[in-house]
């Protein structure tokens, strides 16, 4: 997918930007930072003020292009004001994480200004104990989770004392498009995606047809994997797996959780598998707890998942996934069982001949009705992503980074949760819809005990090595 910085955006970004036709898909990423002190304000400004630099994206709005010739493209917002996206609070009484909490909702539920960058960052301090926190808004289409734990390390150091970041780029100059220069872009903009496509046609033409006849038989069941794995990523669904969590609406309920990374590795590694699939085991779990509290049984859930479109060579810090729909056994009530079918299940995800389109799928996509686009997301059961992040303890502006929770979007979900490690530590955002679950305490309290029996794994499990 692109990096922002003064070009049109691909098919699957502006996949997430047209979606927002309808409010409910909204692809608008929080993250709380909890801080053990409050940093220098200067100095945190100096800072965010060179990555925007840096970074091009923080510094450009989105603009379409006149009657839809072309994808949307980024330009220099020409009125460009970091003091507008950059904004420093006092938290009310009773001065606690939980009032932090309830900014960051707020804020997730609060659509952008789209003619403004697309990011927001509000300090929050006079916290209990003499915390502070930062408050991240980001569009999803500016990074996906890796690329924003990028984005964040740029102004990170490893001691508390700030480093001497040297001499600050100039700032680039804003972008005035009129009607003529928008269509005059568009259309060379279509023109070279037509002769690049006619490039790559004539260049894949002749491997085809040689691969072709060597093995007809062969290609024409590759068609149809391909044909079945488009089907499964785009096709419309009509409702839930789940019986209870069938409502939508645009409130929003966020909670934290905290697991040691070690514990869950542990977990994992009795059954030969993953963190992820730990982690997934454990989402599951809760939900088929939950379930149960409500006196309904379920056999599996339906699931979107973000694949990584990165390699390992790619040290990029845009957006650089693909979103995948699975259907997860999630009624299994053995936890070790548990994992390894999501192990298998996520492998298989991660192989999708369509993978390899999902450019293709998603400008097919931008061109249908939202309703169409509703069909195919909203009827998914929950959200999952994990996002590897940074190992050791830093420091932001002088303050000790004691925390890190993303809340990712629901876009169309009963919810989502998003793993994000840090220094040891698993911290696991939940973003609630809570016409879909009335009752968040009760699913956390739920979720807590999965976590718990999948953790217990690696306490009493007899660990392979080698």
């Amino acid at each position: 997918m692109t990096v922002p910085g003064n070009g049109y955006m691909r098919a699957s970004d502006a996949f997430s930007w047209y979606m927002e036709r309808d409010p409910a898909l909204r692809s608008t990423v929080v993250a709380v930072i909890w801080l053990g002190s409050v940093p220098d304000w200067d100095e945190l400004a100096a800072l965010i003020g060179r990555m925007s630099r840096f970074m091009p994206s923080l510094r450009q709005r989105v603009v379409e292009p006149p009657f839809r010739l072309t994808t949307p493209r980024w330009a220099d917002d020409p009125h460009f004001d970091l003091n507008w996206h950059l904004r420093r609070v006092t938290a009310p009484a009773p001065h606690t994480r939980a009032v932090v909490l309830q900014l960051a909702r707020l804020s997730a539920m609060d659509a952008f200004d789209r003619d403004r960058p697309l990011w927001e960052l509000t300090l929050v301090d006079g916290i209990e104990g003499g915390g502070a926190a930062l408050v991240l808004k980001l569009h999803h289409s500016l990074a996906d989770g890796v690329g924003g734990m990028r984005m964040l390390a740029v102004m990170l150091d490893l001691q508390r004392e700030p480093s001497d970041l040297g001499e600050m780029q100039s700032a680039p100059l804003g972008e005035r498009l009129d009607l003529r220069a928008l269509v005059a872009g568009a259309v060379g903009s279509v023109a070279g995606r037509s002769a690049y496509l006619a490039q790559r046609g004539a260049q894949m033409a002749i491997p085809a047809l040689m691969r072709y006849a060597r093995d007809p038989v062969g290609r024409i069941r590759g068609t149809a994997a391909m044909a079945r794995s488009i089907y499964r990523t785009a096709a419309p669904i009509l409702d839930t797996k789940s019986p209870i969590m069938r409502e939508r609406a645009m409130t929003r309920h966020l909670a934290m959780m905290e697991v040691s990374l070690d514990t869950l590795k542990r977990a994992a590694m009795t059954v030969g598998g993953t963190v992820n699939d730990a982690y997934l085991a454990a989402v599951t779990g809760g939900l088929r707890r939950y379930h149960e509290r409500h006196d309904m049984a379920i056999e599996s859930l339906r699931v979107v998942m973000p694949i990584s479109l990165r390699t390992e060579s790619d040290t990029s810090w845009g957006n650089k996934i693909t979103l995948q729909r699975l259907t997860v056994r999630a009624g299994e009530p053995d936890p070790a069982t548990r994992m390894r079918l999501l192990h298998h299940v996520t492998e298989t995800a991660r192989k999708e001949p369509s993978l390899s389109v999902t450019d293709v799928i998603a400008g097919a996509l931008n061109l249908l009705p939202a309703s169409y686009v509703g069909g195919v997301l909203k009827h998914i059961d929950f959200l999952a992503s994990n996002v590897p992040g940074i190992p050791v303890p830093v420091y932001l502006a002088g303050a000790k980074i004691t925390g890190f929770f993303a809340f990712g979007p629901t876009i169309g979900a009963a919810l989502n949760t998003t793993l994000v490690s840090y220094a040891g530590t698993c911290h696991i955002g939940i973003n609630i819809d809570t016409a879909a679950i009335p009752d968040p305490d009760v699913l956390l309290e739920c979720l807590r005990e999965s976590f718990d029996e999948i953790t217990a794994l690696g306490t009493a499990g007899q660990v392979p090595t080698g």
